[in-house]
């Protein structure tokens, strides 16, 4: 099969749950992962063959996606950060405003005198942990998550090469549920940096996501029920307040729909200072809180 014809035939197939324009970008990822081609290759080379057991596997992939399985589950990878990840049905699908959280923590500690101690909650693929692993070399990253799957694919990921050339410490990961508190965790601190990405949909959401979403990335990395939408930054301050340095400071993702209520969390823990920080679409995305 020539390479336009499977990309027609691709965006054709995709097109049933996306538009037209996002479902041939799913097809030139996907097919630039599965044979190193370019959005342009079949431009600048209208005859190129593509081998029958590749087409055949690029259809049966673009039917997954058109069945609503994300793109990223089906290549098992996603980029953040300038990275890849290892992606799988156990974990959510690192999202570009989640780069923010790392951008701001490590751009202020650039100019720190000392290499942070940094504990990451409800981690989930490791994305945060790595990268702020990567971007602060020497920097320990302690990592937690109650989900199995999740700690797999967070300590698989491969950055070797990575750490070996820059002398980055990897993450350590470790079990722990975050709702009981760090007492039940055995991890005694303290820390510099504590950074969390935790469940904050609300139930009665739902209604507003996508199949993609709703269908295939766990539930336990994303819902909360609507009864009590906080859980879980209440019991992030509680670790915070347990865990943190006095001088040390904390980010967290939030529900754009609960800002104010999530600054007060942590007001109410003893992080006097709370800053709700927007992201690019000019959202209430993360709460930035410390002692003083």
């Amino acid at each position: 099969m020539l390479l336009k014809e499977l990309i027609l035939k691709g965006t054709e197939t995709i097109s049933s749950l996306y538009h037209d324009r996002e479902a041939k970008e799913m097809v030139y990822a996907f097919l630039e992962h599965q044979l190193g081609t370019k959005r342009h290759t079949h431009i600048v080379e209208p005859m190129y063959e593509v081998a029958d057991d590749q087409a055949e596997g690029a259809l049966s992939a673009f039917l997954r996606m058109a069945a609503g399985e994300p793109l990223q589950y089906v290549t098992g990878f996603a980029d953040f950060y300038g990275r890849r990840f290892r992606v799988t049905p156990d974990v959510l699908i690192p999202r570009p405003e989640t780069e923010l959280l790392c951008r701001n923590v490590n751009e202020p500690s650039e100019h720190s005198a000392t290499i942070p101690t940094i504990l990451d909650l409800c981690t989930g693929s490791g994305c945060i942990a790595w990268t702020l692993a990567l971007e602060m070399p020497g920097a320990e990253v302690t990592a937690v998550d109650i989900s199995d799957g999740a700690l797999e694919v967070a300590s698989s990921q491969d950055f070797a090469e990575e750490t070996a050339r820059t002398g980055a410490l990897p993450p350590v990961f470790v079990k722990a549920d975050v709702l009981a508190g760090p007492s039940a965790s055995g991890i005694a601190g303290p820390y510099d940096i504590l950074v969390s990405n935790p469940p904050y949909v609300m139930d009665k959401e739902k209604a507003l996501m996508r199949s993609n979403v709703l269908d295939h990335e766990p539930h336990l990395a994303l819902f909360v029920s609507d009864e009590d939408p906080l859980v879980f930054y209440r019991a992030v301050a509680d670790w915070a307040r347990t865990l943190l340095k006095p001088d040390g400071f904390g980010i967290v993702e939030i529900n754009e729909a609960l800002g104010p209520e999530t600054s007060e969390v942590f007001r109410k823990a003893g992080f006097f200072r709370t800053e709700i920080i927007k992201d690019l679409s000019d959202r209430d995305r993360f709460v930035r809180f410390s002692r003083s």
